[in-house]
């Protein structure tokens, strides 16, 4: 059982700390048994939630992150105060041990702390960006992104960002079939990837037009074997070419071709998990021109080849 330790320090922030419990809570093998084992954990045995709504009483302590596989550290209300006795060293002696390590919203502060990230780019909520970059200068801060995966070190951006690396993490350990059963549970799309923009800048609030696109990206899912034009895709959803680009700005983070491309390779990877299909089958089932122009894209988004994808996914599905 692989196990994830949440650690939860004084003022944590209630949603940060939920988000890695239920996400890795609904990862489940075919049969219906759990592939994690949550331990929310902290230096005492209760802790504030930020804005002291409620308290968390906290089953594990620091101990157990030496018996985690993962450690997920979620934000706090202040995330410039000093950490907590033996919190740093328990977490320098799991990195050192080969623990995968991430941090969610601002809990790259407490991560950075420790000097585990210096040297690395990270990410964390947008509006504190600025204060993680000047207070640790050997960190390399990007703040449009919504998370940076850099092997065992891993770290978000605020909110439902959380939900989208819990998600990569589970996608990585069990592969895009399992991931997408808990994206499916937690009422979360699986397709936005991690270099997508953490927020779009707008003079004035974008006019509420909540999901005036789902019809379209339902649409390219559907048909994303096919070849499909900007023009052709703007008809679908009755509006401009440049229209179409400013919504799915606003909505998705990043433009139509790339969306499709995306939806491609999440095809691609469905298959290569569920079917013993050659690579070059695959490639034009799941819309591309060319199985070169397939392994490139491929590579570029989930950082394999399609084969390697292909038998790590084997080797971790037993």
């Amino acid at each position: 059982m692989h196990i994830v330790a949440v650690l939860a320090l004084d003022q944590v922030i209630p949603f940060d700390l939920a988000a890695p419990v239920d996400t890795f809570g609904w990862a489940r093998q075919p049969d219906g048994r759990p592939l994690y084992e949550t331990r929310v954990c902290s230096v005492g045995p209760q802790v504030r939630a930020a804005g002291g709504a409620f308290t968390v009483q906290a089953p594990y302590g620091l101990e157990t992150l030496a018996e985690a596989d993962t450690i997920v550290v979620p934000g706090v209300a202040d995330p410039t105060a000093p950490l907590p006795p033996g919190v740093a060293d328990a977490l320098r002696a799991a990195a050192a041990h080969g623990t995968r390590i991430a941090s969610i919203c601002v809990g790259a502060f407490v991560l950075a702390a420790t000097g585990l990230l210096d040297g690395l780019r990270v990410t964390t909520h947008w509006a504190a960006a600025g204060t993680l970059a000047e207070r640790y200068p050997e960190v390399t801060v990007d703040p449009n992104v919504l998370y940076v995966d850099n092997g065992r070190l891993l770290t978000s951006a605020g909110a439902a960002a959380a939900l989208d690396m819990c998600l990569h993490m589970i996608r990585k350990d069990h592969g895009s079939a399992v991931a997408a059963h808990a994206a499916r549970m937690s009422v979360m799309p699986l397709e936005r990837e991690g270099g997508q923009a953490q927020f779009i800048v707008h003079d004035l609030p974008p006019a509420p037009s909540g999901a005036t696109l789902e019809p379209v990206l339902r649409w390219l899912e559907e048909h994303c074997d096919r070849d499909l034009a900007l023009e052709e895709i703007a008809a679908r959803a009755g509006m401009s070419t440049r229209t179409l680009n400013r919504r799915f700005r606003e909505q998705t983070g990043t433009t139509p071709l790339q969306w499709l491309h995306r939806a491609r390779v999440r095809r691609a990877q469905h298959l290569l998990e569920t079917t013993p299909y050659p690579v070059e089958r695959i490639a034009a089932q799941a819309g591309f021109g060319s199985p070169t122009a397939f392994r490139e894209r491929f590579r570029r988004v989930v950082g394999t080849s399609p084969r390697a994808y292909r038998k790590s996914f084997q080797a971790a599905g037993g």
